[in-house]
């Protein structure tokens, strides 16, 4: 693991989901850009002290020595954004497998250089969008798949958060200091942090993707230097419509990200915070709930239930999900074996397409709101 460590959230949450289904382990990192700070999360976490590093260089070094039985198979990546590219690229170059917390890179062009770096290793490189591994929200990819939505008129996609009502960034809070630095998060704070989860979202489960979009950000809380709240229109290829909304500063909620797609046969709404819950709804009958766990979800779905019906999955689960799929491809990369041709997990393209989005909503959000093109990923 690349970062992640003290006072780290988003590192404990990969190394949990990584090891739920007794498919890894944790053997090596340089979990921080401090040494020793380092070296005290390696201890935190019972490594053996030679293989915890200063950085990220000393590890790439040391660990491509390593004997095939103890060589890693891949690194965890789960810096700040601007820490991205230069150890992914590192690591694809020495002839390791990488799983990269999102979005991908720092801006687009180094998204394009990465995806250019993965085509020319053909290592695996997994992005996690983690919502994507929800089972309801496969099995509303399979309902759209299978044309009982009918053609896709409207996607409504939102993903509000309060955390940052106030100038939390001022008290030294390790999250909202970095998430909030433009030098560290990018052209993007709150859109770029969770909006393009909202975007990944309705992607996944839609198959559609923008040909324009309209985009307002605001920066609400004074002293902050990047957006904390922001309201996009979408114009998708093949004319659907949509509306993302991504805020920070929703003061009292949580991670209410959900969606709804409406489509010409039927409606469907899905909520995160309820994730075992799909909503189906329809013109001339009452609507449908559809729960996790039960014989009629797609068999998509029911490869990724591990518990019955009546039994909560939820956020960590949806993430375990994600590394299960990155296990298929990185097991055969390592084999020597052809990929899977079912794989199910956000890659490189869906992180180009994700700084595609955020350097473009920056712009029209600049330019007045002005409607601008979507960018050929």
């Amino acid at each position: 693991m690349i970062g992640g460590g003290r006072g780290a959230f988003i590192g404990a949450v990969h190394r949990i989901a990584a090891i739920m289904d007794g498919k890894a382990e944790l053997v090596a990192g340089a979990f921080s850009s401090d040494a020793a700070r380092s070296k005290a999360s390696g201890a935190d976490l019972f490594l053996d002290p030679a293989r915890v590093y200063g950085s990220y260089a000393e590890m790439a070094r040391a660990e491509a020595k390593q004997p095939a039985a103890q060589r890693l198979d891949f690194v965890i990546i789960v810096t700040p954004n601007h820490q991205h590219f230069p150890p992914a690229k590192l690591f694809l170059e020495s002839g390791f497998n990488v799983v990269l917390d999102k979005p991908a890179t720092f801006d687009l062009a180094e998204a394009k250089k990465l995806r250019a770096v993965v085509k020319q290793t053909r290592k695996v490189l997994v992005l996690t969008h983690n919502y994507t591994g929800n089972v309801m929200v496969k099995q509303a990819r399979e309902l759209v798949r299978n044309g009982a939505v009918g053609a896709i008129r409207k996607v409504v996609v939102e993903y509000p958060q309060g955390w940052l009502s106030t100038f939390l960034e001022k008290t030294g809070q390790k999250q909202a200091d970095w998430r909030t630095d433009p030098k560290r998060s990018g052209a993007a704070g709150c859109m770029g942090d969770i909006g393009t989860h909202a975007e990944n979202l309705a992607r996944y489960i839609t198959g559609l993707h923008i040909d324009s979009l309209c985009a307002d950000l605001t920066t609400f809380v004074k002293g902050r230097k990047l957006d904390d709240d922001g309201n996009v229109l979408v114009r998708y290829r093949g004319g659907a419509k949509g509306v993302l909304h991504s805020s920070q500063i929703s003061i009292g909620d949580e991670n209410m990200l959900n969606i709804r797609v409406y489509g010409t046969k039927a409606g469907l709404e899905w909520r995160q915070e309820f994730p075992n819950e799909l909503v189906v709804k329809f013109g001339d009958q009452p609507r449908q709930t559809w729960r996790r766990g039960n014989g009629y979800i797609c068999d998509q779905g029911k490869k990724f239930t591990r518990i019955p019906a009546g039994h909560p999955e939820g956020y960590l689960e949806a993430f375990a999900n994600i590394y299960l799929e990155a296990f298929r491809a990185i097991s055969a990369e390592v084999e020597g074996k052809r990929p899977p041709r079912d794989l199910d997990f956000p890659t490189i393209d869906d992180g180009v397409e994700g700084m595609a989005f955020i350097e473009t909503v920056v712009k029209s959000s600049k330019r007045g709101a002005r409607w601008l093109k979507f960018p050929k990923a």
